[in-house]
């Protein structure tokens, strides 16, 4: 993908979502750092179910101590690898207390140093809490930086600092969760929805999907067939005549 597809993409991403967000739930940079840390291997709905039980009892490094990992544990156990997270989660709340004063630091090498925090759920924290244009590079990232051709690399540091370096400078806050979201409802794993999709005409993947749902003809009714809607803020491959 050259540079000016890769500008207009993400000029179509902030056209259509000026001002994306992440789908987890939080009020402050601890319940963000606590809510990033459950969700490896989860859902957003998922750790959002058990955090709004959680956070009324326990929304501090201090009070998450006070609950303890038992306790702790039967308000995620809805949620995967609950009993390791659990103990991260006590034991990340502990340094926070003994080393950064009750408070989540903002550098990287201090984020990464708290129990079950690596390099993407620091990019989370530091992007989402404190304003820094990094990139966290999850599976939907990987897949449509791949898929698209934006930022194509064989592993996620690779596919990271790729896209740290194409991502236009002015879109690089946001940018993450316009591809997370992408990936998450359009460009899928399994069946990508290329014929709904803003980036149809920019995107590289060769093995576009087609929509084959019935759709009027000039005449009002239905015909076999493949058209292109015009538009590029929805592309559809529809049956019609």
């Amino acid at each position: 993908m050259n540079p000016a597809k890769r500008q207009a993409m993400f000029e179509r991403f902030r056209a259509a979502n000026p001002k994306p967000e992440t789908e987890l739930e939080y009020t402050s940079p601890f319940e963000l750092l606590i809510a990033v840390l459950l969700s490896a291997q989860a859902t957003d709905v998922g750790v959002n179910k058990a955090t709004r039980k959680l956070y009324p009892v326990a929304n501090t490094p201090q009070a998450m101590l006070d609950l303890g990992e038992e306790e702790l544990k039967t308000y995620i156990q809805t949620i995967g690898l609950y009993k390791t997270k659990a103990k991260n989660v006590i034991s990340t709340c502990r340094m926070l207390v003994e080393l950064h004063g009750g408070e989540v630091p903002r550098d990287r090498e201090s984020l990464e140093a708290l129990p079950g925090v690596g390099r993407k759920t620091a990019n989370v924290v530091m992007n989402t809490a404190f304003g820094e244009p990094t990139m966290a590079v999850d599976t939907h990232i990987f897949r449509v930086s791949n898929r698209t051709g934006l930022a194509p690399g064989k592993n996620v540091d690779i596919v990271e600092q790729k896209l740290l370096k194409f991502v236009p400078k002015e879109f690089l806050q946001d940018a993450h969760h316009w591809l997370i979201l992408h990936g998450r409802y359009t460009c899928k794993a399994r069946k990508p929805e290329c014929w709904n999709c803003m980036q149809l005409d920019l995107c590289d993947y060769r093995s576009k999907t087609p929509d084959f749902r019935p759709a009027p003809d000039c005449r009002g009714g239905s015909a076999p067939g493949l058209r292109r809607s015009p538009g590029w803020i929805r592309f559809r491959w529809t049956a019609c005549a």
